[in-house]
């Protein structure tokens, strides 16, 4: 199902051989593409790799040391094995269900040496640059293949691609939206699936392939079989491609067949936790409404772009992470220009190629709406289609502005194919290069913000803490790790990453059921209790609450629940806008528990589950 370029051709029109000269120019181009991309890469995550222990992004410390939780459990898993898809390490005693969340399982496991090697804060900025310079690679080589043979309008697109302002957005602490490589790759794959003389083979290569897009970013798999089953069902259903499609469908639906197979068989159970297994929800823990595209953000720039740097910045977006649109109004101006240009150029078989990106274009715009038309970050009473969608299963766990981010793909087409024309004609087209320069420049990417975080403590890191409870046992950094204060994840995970004694933690930041179980809607966290609310608040707020034995006997039974051995309070404790509380919190802890014994660089509270703390 070729886009552009034909998949095969007679033999009678073979060109001759070509010239390894010619053939040694191409690797060129490809190791100079790939050189590039991996350069912008290390260019937008420049300003974290000056120091990778305590440079965290700023707009998302929490989802930056959920990451590094879930490289460090790759460790884990290889070291003590156990469950890749539960983890009863976070939120004592109930657990975590780490196939609903984004663990990134494939990722943990190939990157646990360097783990070991380096930390998990050194994994993370690897995989983060090496997926933003992988996309723009992986979309070079799909277009090369399927759209266009002008290798550097293939490589135009191909940047644009995988550094696109939403790509960029996600790169504040995202390493499953930022894997935009499995994209262009699944599509491939699904596009091989026309040679029906290797159905079986295509059949087989595409079920592992989603098998291993499911473990790095299974909302963003959804998203391309969704976009990729539109894009074939629309193209199949034009006039000029009927009879193909039809003499096809046979092989190809055996080829499908197969992949189901193949993926069904190497998820199964991957899957049955994802829906069924403990600890799972439906839904997601966000307010789905609140993370819709605003009408007006197409036409945006996003805050990691030259143009917001110049000035033209805005606050459209739910956060910095989620400007999965901000295309910018020179680019959209371009990208209508160009495909009606194209339109009126093409016969019909590029014509039908055309309506099938207009059609999952359109489709995915919609979507990304959510379900009440927002203009000017106002929402209006104008139902849209994802109010029929947001109930719906997969649907109900996808953010709707995410799908925005399928655009990136649909435009990378039209511009490759635009540029080819551009310059690949007798006569080029100045009119074209002077609005790529107007389109791209202002959405050129700048390095992500950054944000000092708390060193890890000497206590932690040179393993004092195992004196003050057993292998396995469960201790807690205060405040209780969860999104906003997420420090004691961190030292849980710096501790697996070093594969020796580990220990386990209450609470958590992760994805989880809410109190209402039976409805199974999600939450950010665990469910919250008297007492780690009580640290929370103190952080957060700087809140002293005026403490007495009731209070006491509360914290009792929660540490109880918990089975907390001690507790510990380091010198510095920061949130995802710097330094916390933390006199709030040694007085609130000193009030409950009494005076602490310093050890090393923190404050200790050793707990004996069911006696302490003492009433007054």
């Amino acid at each position: 199902m070729s886009v552009a370029v034909p998949t095969s051709t007679s033999s009678s029109d073979q060109p001759a051989p070509p010239a390894a000269p010619r053939a040694t120019r191409q690797w060129r181009f490809h190791l100079f593409v790939a050189l590039m991309a991996l350069a912008l890469g290390g260019y937008v995550v420049s300003r974290l790799w000056r120091d990778p222990f305590q440079h965290a992004v700023a707009e998302n410390v929490g989802d930056q040391a959920f990451f590094e939780w879930v490289l460090s459990y790759g460790v884990h898993l290889l070291h003590h094995g156990g469950d890749p898809f539960f983890t009863d390490l976070m939120n004592v005693p109930d657990g975590v269900n780490l196939a609903a969340n984004t663990s990134i399982t494939v990722y943990a496991i190939l990157f646990a040496p360097l783990t070991m090697l380096a930390g998990p804060q050194v994994t993370f900025l690897a995989v983060l640059t090496l997926n933003l310079a992988g996309s723009a690679y992986a979309w070079f080589l799909f277009l090369s293949r399927f759209v266009t043979a002008n290798r550097a309008a293939a490589a135009l697109a191909g940047f644009f691609c995988g550094f696109a302002p939403g790509f960029v957005a996600h790169a504040n602490g995202h390493l499953n939206w930022t894997s935009g490589w499995i994209a262009p790759l699944v599509l491939w794959r699904l596009l091989k699936m026309r040679d029906t003389a290797h159905w079986l083979r295509n059949g087989l290569i595409l079920g592992v392939t989603l098998a291993v897009g499911f473990s790095i970013a299974a909302e963003g798999l959804f998203f391309t079989a969704l976009a990729g089953g539109v894009f074939v069902i629309a193209w199949s259903l034009s006039p000029v491609n009927r009879a193909e499609a039809r003499a096809a469908l046979p092989k190809f639906a055996a080829g499908l067949g197969l992949t189901a197979v193949v993926a069904g068989a190497l998820l199964a159970y991957p899957l049955y936790m994802h829906f069924a297994g403990p600890q799972t929800f439906k839904g997601t823990g966000f307010n789905q409404r609140h993370y819709s595209e605003d009408l007006l953000s197409f036409f945006a720039f996003s805050d990691r772009s030259l143009a917001s740097w110049a000035g033209l910045g805005n606050d459209l977006a739910a956060n910095k992470t989620e400007e999965t649109s901000f295309f910018g109004l020179p680019l959209l101006v371009l990208l209508a220009v160009s495909l009606v240009t194209l339109w009126r150029s093409a016969d019909d078989r590029r014509r039908a190629t055309l309506r099938a990106l207009m059609t999952v274009g359109g489709l995915f715009f919609l979507i990304s709406l959510g379900p009440r038309l927002r203009v000017a970050d106002t929402e209006t009473d104008i139902p849209l289609l994802y109010a029929l969608l947001q109930h719906v299963p997969l649907f109900d766990a996808a953010l709707p502005a995410r799908y925005a981010l399928v655009l990136v793909g649909v435009f990378g087409v039209i511009l490759a194919m635009a540029t080819d024309r551009a310059f690949g004609a007798a006569a080029p087209q100045p009119w074209f290069a002077m609005g790529l320069v107007v389109a791209l420049v202002p959405i050129f990417p700048v390095p992500l913000h950054y944000r000092e975080r708390a060193p890890e403590p000497r206590f932690i890191a040179d393993g004092t803490w195992e004196r003050y409870v057993g292998d396995g046992g469960v201790i807690s950094a205060l405040p209780f790790a969860i999104n906003v204060a997420a420090d004691g994840q961190r030292w849980q995970a710096y501790t697996m990453a070093r594969a020796g004694k580990e220990f386990r933690i209450p609470d958590g930041y992760f994805l989880g059921p809410d109190a209402d179980g039976s409805e199974g809607k999600g939450r950010i966290g665990a469910l919250p209790r008297a007492t780690d609310w009580l640290f929370l608040r103190a952080a957060l707020y700087g809140y002293l609450a005026d403490l007495d034995n009731a209070d006491r006997a509360t914290a009792r039974a929660d540490f109880q629940h918990w089975g907390v051995e001690a507790l510990f309070l380091p010198d510095v404790i920061t949130g995802p806008e710097g330094p916390l509380f933390r006199s709030a919190v040694e007085i609130t802890a000193t009030d409950l528990l009494g005076p602490p014994e310093r050890v090393d660089d923190v404050l200790v509270w050793r707990i004996r589950p069911g006696v302490d703390p003492a009433d007054r």
